[in-house]
């Protein structure tokens, strides 16, 4: 009997695990789908999605109760970033016709989302689920809050097999983004996201211009000026 219990129990717990990698990787696909066809240049089609929201409704619903765990880092992340990624263009379409994230008040700290098993604002999935379990800032160029000034929503989905070479690639996009990163003269511009978290740039000894360079193709002089241009927050439209 012992053993037949042992067997129900690993069984069962297969079967349970089973179910809810068949509802990642579901979510993954069909979030996939989406932003290939709603994603383009880094800009989003708000109003096609307005017109059809279903499909972006449907994606929300199979996000509220997927479970990850921080111990599977890479499932966890991904599903995080596009989860951020979703919810914001989910509240723009709630509050359509504005112009600017900002025009609506609590965009990312009052509107609460059900995701992943629990209700959390745009805020919490930045600072609770990701900033406060991973030493990662190259998350702030991969996380899209739906204004100009944002580094670029990709058209794929974020898995957690490609994740790596995702965070690398828009972190590198971002950061040899002449208009991103403004180079003049011994002057260095760059985006207000580097002051609103400056503590995740400057881990370890290490300067603001110290983390551009390791990503950048033309470094940046050390004794380089560096100041913060002011943040576009008009909307990432087509």
């Amino acid at each position: 009997m012992k053993n037949l219990t042992k067997i129900f129990v690993v069984a069962f717990l297969f079967l349970v695990t089973k179910g809810f990698a068949q509802k990642t990787e579901t979510f993954f696909n069909d979030a996939d789908v989406f932003f290939g066809n709603c994603v383009a240049n880094g800009k989003v089609d708000y109003e096609a999605i307005h017109k059809n929201p279903e499909k972006l409704n449907v994606l929300l619903k199979q996000a509220e109760n997927i479970s990850v765990s921080s111990e599977d880092a890479k499932i966890y992340q991904a599903f995080w970033i596009n989860a951020y990624n979703l919810a914001v263009i989910k509240g723009v379409i709630d509050n359509y016709g504005i112009k600017s994230p900002m025009d609506k008040s609590g965009f990312f700290d009052k509107t609460e989302y059900k995701l992943g098993g629990t209700s959390l604002t745009l805020n919490d999935i930045e600072n609770k689920k990701l900033r406060a379990k991973f030493n990662e800032p190259r998350f702030h160029f991969v996380l899209v809050c739906g204004a100009k000034s944002c580094p670029p929503l990709i058209s794929e989905v974020y898995r957690p097999e490609t994740l790596e070479n995702q965070l690398e690639q828009q972190t590198k996009k971002s950061l040899n983004d002449p208009e991103f990163i403004k180079v003049t003269n011994g002057k260095v511009a760059v985006s207000e996201i580097f002051k609103w978290y400056k503590e995740d740039f400057v881990k370890n000894g290490q300067s603001e211009i110290d983390f551009l360079n390791k990503f950048r193709n033309d470094k940046i002089s050390e004794g380089s000026k560096l100041g913060y241009y002011n943040y576009d927050w008009r909307l990432n439209s087509k």
